[in-house]
This record gives structure tokens, sequence and C-alpha cells, in this order.
């Protein structure tokens, strides 16, 4: 068989070709590189190539004290920054024994909502922008820019919040942003109905979408895929409801999990675009529980040296982009051992290895993007 290895662009005889998508390719998000063997416009095979943007935060984490991971932590997936802290001062207040304040857990419960609505915003917009509908990334920038306003005044950070502490989180609210969220909050529900409107109902964005990119739950289990992408397949798991950490146990009459059962890319779309509209109710429920708490405080007093005492844990939390998790080994010093972290985008993006093969080259872009994956969570 004759193989012919060729970037993009360009021709040559044989009976398959190797085309590199990448590594630096306008329709990712990050700096992912595909190879893929094609049979004509058939695609026969594909391998995602990926590390171009690996700089060992894992390692980096064994030479910071627990406070300074913190900022190594938010950094992997750069639109779930408040979500990828939560997880690891989780881990370290597991291993502590610490209880957090109460007005803390529901002020952390908000913040990772708003948070998954971020996230889940510049998907909503970006997406159709790869299949070629410019117009829904403004409305979801104009969204997101509403919502950013109140993250940023509330943490000083504007996509890296280095909000969250060991015990709690930096500091209280400033006066009066409680109203302010809520305003946020309550102006964004308003709104959301048009990407129901402007692109589920644009038939060009279905056509492109529906039947497309069908990923089994098979599949799911056996690459780990989670979130969003794995609920569009019918796996119905969500650890916000399976394993509630945080105030979501007392959300459940508000928490609703959306699936489907297809598993194509226009269910991928839905369940996203149904996320995002639950996270805005939640977030309204939590805005109503904090304005019936009594002030408190919002943090743990801290010694000015943490160690964490000899042993291990593992605290896993439902990131916007599916499983975030962080095993931690502890020797009792004041620096992780170890640190070990599972990201949402690492496992997901290897179901393209059979998600790929068999489609056409022109739907591979509908299909990448479609599974919502940041390239710094693949490569961490």
């Amino acid at each position: 068989m004759t193989r012919t290895t060729i970037g993009i662009g360009g021709a040559a005889e044989g009976t398959d070709m190797v085309l590199n998508i990448g590594p630096q390719h306008p329709s990712t998000h990050g700096v992912l590189r595909l190879r893929l063997v094609l049979d004509g416009e058939r695609i026969s095979s594909a391998e995602p190539v990926v590390g171009y943007m690996h700089r060992g935060a894992e390692k980096l984490f064994e030479a910071r004290d627990y406070r300074q991971i913190v900022m190594l932590a938010n950094r992997h997936d750069w639109l779930s920054a408040f979500s990828n802290e939560l997880g690891v001062v989780l881990a370290v207040e597991r291993m502590l024994g610490m209880e957090v304040p109460e007005r803390a857990v529901w002020l952390r419960t908000l913040l990772a909502e708003l948070n998954r609505v971020l996230n889940h915003l510049m998907f909503l917009g970006s997406y159709p922008l790869e299949l070629g509908g410019i117009t829904p990334i403004f409305y979801a920038f104009a969204e997101r820019e509403e919502l950013q306003h109140v993250m940023e005044e509330v943490s000083g950070g504007r996509m890296h919040y280095m909000f969250n502490r060991v015990g709690g989180l930096k500091e209280d609210l400033p006066a009066g942003w409680l109203g302010r969220a809520r305003h946020a909050v309550a102006s964004v529900r308003a709104r959301m109905d048009r990407f129901d409107d402007l692109v589920l109902g644009n038939e060009i964005f279905r056509g492109r979408t529906r039947g497309i990119g069908v990923l089994t739950a098979r599949d799911v289990h056996g690459f780990g895929v989670s979130g969003p992408i794995a609920r569009a397949c019918g796996v119905d798991f969500d650890l916000r409801r399976d394993e509630p950490y945080l105030a979501y146990g007392e959300l459940g009459g508000v928490l609703k999990v959306a699936t489907r059962e297809e598993g194509d890319c226009l269910a991928r779309f839905e369940v996203l675009l149904d996320q995002t509209h639950n996270a805005l109710d939640l977030a309204a429920a939590c805005l109503d529980r904090l304005a019936e708490l009594p002030p408190g405080p919002v943090n743990q007093r801290l010694p000015k040296v943490l160690k964490a005492p000899e042993g291990h844990t593992y605290a896993w939390t439902e990131n916007p982009l599916g499983i975030n998790g962080y095993y931690l080994v502890s020797k009792g010093d004041k620096t992780p051992y170890r640190l070990k972290l599972r990201s949402a985008s690492f496992n997901n993006v290897q179901a393209l290895t059979v998600l790929l093969p068999g489609t056409l080259v022109a739907d591979m872009v509908a299909i990448l993007g479609s599974m919502f994956f940041v390239v710094g969570d693949i490569d961490k």
C-alpha cells in the first residue's frame, strides 16, 4: 500500500494519504494536531497528537506549597479556572479534615455555576462559528461579559480568579455584590432563548450536526469520557447529583441532569445548552440561599506553614467539561509528595480515534468542535 504524507493542501498519488491537521489550526481550542489517514474524502484512521502545550504541572505541584499550587491548578482549563481551583482545595481540606464555613460553601457553589455558564457560553458561540455561523459568538460574548463583570469584581481576576483558599475563600463579598450578581444572572437567563432560536432553529446547523460523529455509550465507558459529551450518549452520570459536594445535596430540586440518546454533534450541543440553562437556575437558587444566611466568616484561620498529614486522598468534581480529579499524596510536608491531575479533556479527546474513522473530511471540523475541549486541559 502506498502512503503519502502531506500538510493541509496539496495533492499526491497513492492508495491512501496521511493528512496533518495542525498543530496550529484555527478550528481548535489550543494547539492540537490530528494525524488523519484518508481514503479519498473519507477518514480511515485518526490519531490526536498532543503535548505541544505541556508544561509539566504535576511536577511543578511538588515544588509549591499548598497555597501556591492553587495558582497552577486553575490554568490547565482556562475556561474553568474557578472549578479547577476548587478541586485542589477540596483535596487538601479533606486531608486536613477541615470544615468550611457555610457561607463559603454556598458561595463556592454559586461561583462554580457561574464559571460553568462562562465556559459553556464560549462553546455555544464558537461551535457555530466553526461551522460558518458568525452571529452566535457575538451574543455569547455579550452574555459572558455581563457575568465576567461580577466574577472579576468579587475575585479581582478576569480569567484566573485565584479566589479559592484552603479553608474557604480569599475574602468576603464587596458591598452590594449579591444584588449585582442577581441582576446579571437574571439578565442572562432572560436572553438565553436566543441560542435555542438562532442556532437550534437553524436548519443548516442541524443539517451539519444531526447524525454526524455518533459516539456510543460503550466508547464513552471505554475511553473514560465524561461531562456533557458522555451525557449526550445516554450516560446519565453527574457528580453533583450522584456524589454531591459543596451545597449540591441541598439543590436536588433545582439540579437537572440533561441527557440525550443520539450521541451525535447535535446532541452534544443540545446537552451543553440545557446545562447552561440549568446552571443559571442553580446560580439563582444559590443567591436566594445566600440572602437568607446571617453574616459570618468565609474562611478558616490557617497556620503560617500549612502541612497536610501523611496519607493520600482523591477529590473529584463535575467541572464544566467533565470529571476533574486530583489524587494527592502527602508525606507530612508543606508541599505535596505527588499531585496527579485527571483532566476531562484528556480523556474526552481520545475518543476521536473511534469517532472520526468512517466520516468525511468535510465533517471533521463539525465533530472536532463538538468535543468541547481545551488543549491546556489535555496537555496539563
